[in-house]
């Protein structure tokens, strides 16, 4: 009689394990974000553990760092091939800028009728306070060797020889990006119009110009391709208990910020 509580033996169910990679993409790690150092083990666990015969990817991230993105998406591609695993990206709610370039990893990319994908570009964002400090009499002292060592300085007047330097590093990373994305999809991309300017596409729009290859949810699309009795083994991350019993650390709430504000561009 079988135990109610066991698994029921499948000898000829196909397997897929998913990662999930959600958060704001950052070097910096953080309790909700994604960087390489901590998702590495997790990439290699997915494609390596139980030999599955396919990987999944459920992908949440409005994007950040383009360096973590090409190494996480670069060891995806690196696995993918070694091993002869088929990848398939989910998209949620977004996989725009350094998201979608994690979804572009993989060998097909299927959305929600809402979500975003997209915003192949470059952005960088600050303030600046000059004016304050005169207004307040504070007089800043910055003293470097090499006169470009305080680029982009926030307490100092904008000068337009940093503007056009940091258009010039953008420019770079912009190209790195768009040939990513050629390498990737190749001849799906749509021909009609710049798919490069960092505008974003929701659903079938995304589907029509070619950057993902359709509507679809992960547990249906995967029964679609491996057959009704496909099981799916999920690889997650773990937080330390410190993190978790202590979720209010001053750097995580300073970071939660930033992070919240790369949600919000795109309403979310």
């Amino acid at each position: 009689m079988l135990n109610r509580l066991s698994r029921p033996f499948r000898p000829n169910a196909k397997r897929v394990s998913v990662l999930r990679l959600q958060g704001v993409i950052s070097g910096a790690g953080g309790r909700a974000g994604l960087s390489h150092s901590s998702f590495a083990p997790l990439i290699e666990r997915v494609f390596r553990k139980g030999k599955p015969d396919a990987v999944a990817l459920a992908i949440n991230s409005p994007g950040g760092s383009p360096v973590q993105s090409a190494l996480i998406g670069a060891q995806i591609r690196r696995l993918a091939d070694e091993l002869s695993r088929p990848v398939h990206a989910f998209v949620e709610d977004v996989a725009a800028s350094g998201g979608y370039w994690l979804a572009a990893a993989a060998d097909d990319i299927w959305v929600d009728e809402s979500s975003i994908t997209g915003s192949i570009g470059v952005i960088s964002a600050s303030f600046g306070f000059p004016e304050l400090l005169a207004r307040y009499g504070v007089e800043r002292r910055v003293h470097t060797a090499g006169e470009d060592k305080s680029m982009l300085d926030p307490f100092r007047p904008e000068r337009a020889e940093d503007v056009e330097r940091l258009k010039a590093l953008q420019a770079q990373i912009h190209e790195h990006f768009i040939a990513h994305v050629k390498d990737r999809r190749g001849s799906k991309l749509s021909t009609d119009r710049d798919l490069f300017t960092g505008e974003i596409f929701v659903g079938k729009r995304a589907v029509e110009v070619g950057l993902v290859d359709g509507v679809a949810h992960m547990v249906p699309k995967l029964q679609e391709l491996y057959g009704e009795k496909v099981r799916l083994s999920y690889v997650g991350q773990r937080r330390p208990l410190l993190q978790r019993l202590v979720p209010g650390i001053l750097g995580d709430a300073l970071q939660s910020v930033e992070d919240r504000s790369a949600w919000a561009r795109f309403g979310l």
